[in-house]
Parts: structure tokens; C-alpha cells; sequence
């Protein structure tokens, strides 16, 4: 407990200390005063005002506890043992899911409510090293400690994101002549889980401007 050091508590305290006559003295004054106030004023003193509220303006009932709740910590998974044990994965990507620096393994992972189940799902973004083009998305829905794969893409370039309890997953589209870091468009496709599996919600199709990377027109001459 916070102990507030007054001055003028501590001056009062010193008195006590010095003598007992004069605090007898000063408490009997006191106590005559206070009854002198309590009669004058019709009441019975300080009683009267009552305890200080602290409830809101308006409110009939007794203010809420601050207590904070504390914020749920997701349970983490080792993504990369996760994916070279599942069944469902590609011998090709368990092949190449190696280590591109030391121990740092390609592999993006994201936690959050998908299935609706008491646990977070888990999505699994396996890449590769050199232009990080995803090459395989999964989705993990925790049953009793055990996580099985409900969601599974190995169509590349592909990539999955949680977006408000959406599995949002963007594949790139190219056509012939495009480099890896300009393709011509994209495929978002939205699911949502229902009846114990994806389903696919809404489809959106974007092409890019070719403009944006191209060079431009050299000036010609008039004159």
C-alpha cells in the first residue's frame, strides 16, 4: 500500500510525541467544538453527507470492478515439423522446405479463428528462399490437441491470409514473357467455413497495368 507523506500530519504527529497534557487538552476541545457544529447544523455531522460515490451520472447500480481480463495468447506450433509429418503435403514441397539462412525456414505462419473452434487455427505459407514465391498454403484446425489439415493449395504462386475470420488466399497470375516480380494480374479468393469445411464465398480478378514498369516514350523531333 501507497503511504502519502503529508507535512502537516507529520508537524501533528510531533506534538503527540512531545506531550501527553496538550493533546488531552487540544481532544477535549475537539470533541466540544465538533457537538457545538453537529446541534447548529440540525444533523449529526459529517454522517450526513454519506460515502462518496463513484458511480457513473445516471447509473442505479454499483460501479464494475477494473480489473483487466488477461488477452489470450495464442498457442504457437512448429509450423515446419507440422507440415513434413502432414500426409496431405506434396513429397516435392517437403523436399524443398530446407533452411534458407542458418535455421530460418521459408515459412510464414498466422493464428486466428477460422473453423470456430476453442482453439486458433493455424495457416501455413511455405515459400522459397531466393524470390519468396509462395509455393503451398495450408490451414490446421486444432481437435483435441491434434491438428488436421482442412485447407490445402499447391498451385503456385499462391498465398493465404486471415482477414476478419476469412481465409483470404491471392494467387498471381501470369502469362508468357512475365518475370516473377511482374506478373499481369491476381486471383483473390475468399472462403469461409461452413458445414465442417471451406467453402469458397466470392471470387475478384485484377489486372495490373503494364504502364507502371514499362519504359516511356522517347521525344520526337518536329523540328
Amino acid at each position: 500500500m501507497r503511504v502519502l507523506r503529508v507535512p502537516g500530519v507529520l508537524r501533528v504527529s510531533g506534538v503527540l510525541r512531545a506531550g501527553g497534557s496538550a493533546v488531552a487538552g487540544l481532544a477535549a476541545v475537539g470533541v466540544f467544538l465538533g457537538a457545538l457544529v453537529a446541534c447548529s447544523a440540525g444533523g449529526t455531522g459529517a454522517r450526513d453527507e454519506g460515502p462518496a460515490r463513484t458511480d457513473p451520472v445516471g447509473s442505479t447500480e454499483p460501479a464494475a470492478s477494473a480489473t483487466a481480463s488477461p488477452s489470450r495468447i495464442p498457442k504457437t506450433v512448429d509450423a515446419v515439423r507440422l507440415v513434413k509429418a502432414d500426409p496431405e503435403v506434396s513429397s516435392d514441397i517437403k523436399r524443398d522446405l530446407k533452411p534458407c539462412v542458418a535455421d530460418e525456414y521459408p515459412v510464414d505462419v498466422s493464428y486466428g479463428n477460422l473453423t470456430g473452434g476453442a482453439s486458433n487455427d493455424v495457416v501455413v505459407n511455405v515459400m522459397t528462399c531466393g524470390d519468396a514465391v509462395g509455393i503451398g498454403t495450408y490451414v490446421y484446425r486444432d481437435e483435441g490437441g491434434n491438428y488436421r489439415n482442412v485447407f490445402r493449395t499447391e498451385e503456385p504462386p499462391v498465398y493465404a491470409e486471415i482477414d476478419r475470420g476469412d481465409l483470404v488466399v491471392t494467387k498471381q497470375v501470369y502469362e508468357k514473357g512475365d518475370s516473377v516480380a511482374s506478373p499481369s494480374g491476381e486471383e483473390i479468393l475468399t472462403y469461409r467455413w461452413s458445414g465442417g469445411r471451406f467453402a469458397q464465398a466470392s471470387r475478384t480478378h485484377n489486372d495490373y497495368s503494364n504502364a507502371v514498369d514499362g519504359e516511356s516514350p522517347a521525344p520526337t523531333d518536329d523540328g
